[in-house]
């Protein structure tokens, strides 16, 4: 390995490791009141530094979020390829995914939501969600695990489920956490989605 690559990496490890650190920091106590210089001093690191990141405070905010997703992706995909079942793969889902808001402060959920660029980041969370869900509910169908039922429509049920939940709708009108949301939402759609429970009624897809 040369000198060059071998700063590249190190830069490399610094920048992550700081990114590591704004999500966490973003995750306890919100965004929206810090300036540069605040996370600087936070961070004990130049405002240059977090330069190297993203050219304004507003792409920092859209990076760090969009690097707090990505890392949770990973995790629940993770916990997800290690079984088969496809019910045990929708409940694994779910699980993780509110293991992952968990960290979550109501000031970080706040600040995403009221950011045009961080709300699209966690919309797009949402919808991929939803895609995913979709996916395990029509390999279900396809086995005769699940009942025949519209599986886009209940991906988008459970998408915007997941968006309320995130924004924290679900927990003023309930008094429910966000994790017991999602566990309620775990069992409410495999109750409903398990071959024979119920009367069936086929529905063709669109």
């Amino acid at each position: 390995m040369t000198t060059s690559q071998g700063r590249n990496r190190q830069v490399n490890a610094r920048r992550a490791e700081l990114l590591d650190r704004l999500r966490d920091l973003f995750l306890a106590e919100g965004f929206a009141h810090f300036t540069l210089d605040d996370l600087a001093a936070r961070l004990h690191c130049s405002k240059s530094t977090l330069y190297t990141l993203a050219g304004s405070k507003e792409q920092l905010a859209v990076r760090v979020v969009a690097h707090y997703f990505k890392c949770a992706t990973e995790r629940i995909e993770q916990r997800v390829a290690v079984t088969e079942d496809v019910p045990e793969k929708v409940r694994v889902y779910l699980e993780a995914a509110a293991e992952a808001l968990r960290p979550a402060s109501r000031e970080f959920i706040d600040d995403m939501a009221a950011n045009l660029s961080t709300r699209a980041t966690y919309e797009a969370n949402a919808h991929a969600a939803a895609d995913r869900i979709r996916g395990f509910i029509r390999t279900g169908v396809r086995q005769g695990v699940f009942r025949e039922v519209h599986a886009g429509f209940v991906g988008e049920m459970v998408g915007r489920t997941i968006v309320g939940i995130q924004r924290g709708e679900f927990g003023e009108r309930t008094g429910l956490s966000d994790a017991a949301a999602f566990a309620a939402l775990s069992q409410f759609l495999l109750g409903g989605l398990t071959a024979g429970a119920g009367v069936e009624h086929k529905v063709e897809e669109m």
